[in-house]
């Protein structure tokens, strides 16, 4: 049976019939117009002919993403059986679209889903379209690091007998800071409950092929996931799989795919989902422990600086922070007297380093093992000469990432109520018809229909002070913030 499966996950059908398809020298007079980069050659220059040659239309050799019955259907089968679910989706609009699947599949207007408020933008947006109600529970806090946790199964088990016709829980697994909840218990509570489990595994591609990493959402029994796998996985960007298993109608989760996922799927991206799969499935695992490693090695080295705290498995407490994603390197940068984002600015200016994102107080840098050691050797020689050349008093910095919300409407009645635009700066008090948030990672900082409150305010501020992109909002200098009322 194994050599069966191993057999199985060796093939590619999809990226196969894509390159055959190449060979076999077709006269295209379908879409795309560049004709494999003949229509301008500048194209071809950049991107590589058979880059171009593979940039075609659906056709019925190549199924459709659609309505799959041939080669992307196989590839989909070989990927759910890869990551131990009854099914697989393949995803071109970044694993935005497989969240908002997942909720859009389980709960409709006016029902409610349980989630933490320290989810990524595309959850929250699910919402505002679907006009579900969101019932959050405010996530762990580390005080020394002012970073969110994951969800306490105690408060997950409050929300379920506080608000029983819930029809769903989403957990991050895990956070942008690699924190994971206890995911088979609040698997177990919601299920008991009659309730879906979703997880948004944008950073969790990885823990299906490493027994050292957190349990993946699959293993612990969600009924969904949604993995990005070109974050950790190896795929093209904006590339992604949506999971799912019994008693999850798949048929009923392709239509609700179908309701804003793009008719003309990039078969680059498609093809390079077949191709990321088969090699997590055999070459996963040395992959995973390489990354590991080179973490593991770059914390010691970054807390032997002193000043910076990279953190780690300490944190894991058997609650909030259940476990911890060892291949995230992230670092608390506040002890020395910067921001986050000031280290990020300082490594990508000064030293041509880019890292995922530095925010208020910690940065993150992704490792894989795509990286060199000398790569990461020049990350950390870069992290202490900024130590040493730029050290100040921590005075005056802001200390916290996560802000409880005071929630005045749902995200949709406030999105799509009738709005005044007011200087930010005298928002306090009114509630917000629109996001703002630092990206990455995404996470708003007030969301529509939350109240403005000034430790909000005095967020905002300081990150937008401090140089951190800031999104969201309709005035693009974020001045003013469109209100309700």
């Amino acid at each position: 049976m194994e050599q069966d499966t191993k057999s199985r996950q060796a093939a590619t059908p999809l990226a196969d019939a894509l390159d055959a398809q190449r060979i076999n020298r077709l006269a295209h007079f379908d879409v795309p117009a560049h004709k494999g980069g003949r229509m301008n050659a500048e194209l071809p220059e950049y991107f590589g002919k058979r880059c171009m040659e593979l940039d075609v239309n659906s056709m019925k050799p190549l199924d459709n993403l659609g309505h799959p019955v041939s080669v992307i259907k196989e590839a989909q089968s070989l990927a759910a059986e890869a990551f131990g679910a009854d099914n697989a989706f393949f995803m071109v609009n970044g694993t935005t679209s497989a969240v908002q699947t997942m909720i859009w599949t389980a709960c409709g207007r006016g029902e409610k889903i349980i989630l933490p408020r320290n989810v990524h933008r595309s959850a929250i947006n699910a919402l505002v379209v679907n006009g579900a109600i969101p019932i959050y529970i405010n996530p762990g806090r580390d005080k020394r690091l002012g970073i969110p946790l994951g969800m306490s199964v105690a408060d997950v088990k409050k929300a379920i007998e506080e608000h029983p016709d819930a029809k769903a829980i989403l957990v991050n697994n895990p956070t942008y800071y690699g924190i994971c909840s206890n995911l088979r218990a609040i698997v177990r509570l919601a299920h008991e409950a009659g309730m879906l489990v979703l997880a948004d595994e944008a950073h969790g591609t990885h823990f299906y092929f490493h027994e050292r990493l957190p349990v993946s959402a699959m293993a612990a029994g969600c009924d969904m996931a949604a993995a990005s796998i070109h974050k950790t996985g190896g795929s093209l960007t904006q590339s992604s799989i949506l999971l799912t298993r019994k008693p999850v109608n798949p048929d009923y989760v392709r239509q609700v795919i179908t309701l804003t996922q793009s008719t003309s799927a990039s078969y680059l991206l498609l093809s390079s989902l077949d191709i990321a799969r088969r090699n997590l499935y055999f070459k996963g695992r040395a992959m995973y422990q390489k990354t590991i490693e080179f973490a593991d090695y770059a914390r010691e080295e970054i807390n032997d600086l002193g000043g910076y705290y990279a953190f780690g498995t300490e944190l894991v407490d058997g609650d909030a922070a259940f476990a911890f994603d060892s291949t995230k390197l992230s670092v608390h940068t506040r002890d020395i007297g910067l921001a986050g984002i000031e280290v990020y600015d300082h490594l990508r200016d000064d030293y041509g380093i880019q890292i995922e994102f530095g925010d208020i107080g910690n940065l993150l840098a992704i490792l894989s093992a795509g990286d060199r050691m000398m790569d990461v050797e020049r990350l950390i020689s870069a992290l202490a000469e900024i130590k040493r050349l730029h050290e100040r008093s921590a005075a005056g910095l802001f200390d916290h990432e996560y802000i409880d919300p005071c929630i005045a409407m749902t995200p949709q009645d406030a999105f799509y109520a009738k709005k005044r635009r007011v200087p930010m700066r005298e928002s306090v008090g009114l509630v917000a018809g629109e996001f703002v948030m630092s990206y990455p990672p995404g996470i708003p900082i007030v969301a529509p229909g939350e109240r403005i409150t000034p430790d909000i305010l005095e967020h905002i501020l300081f990150a937008k002070d401090r140089g951190c992109f800031m999104t969201g909002t309709e005035d693009m200098n974020l001045d003013y913030l469109q209100v309700v009322g």
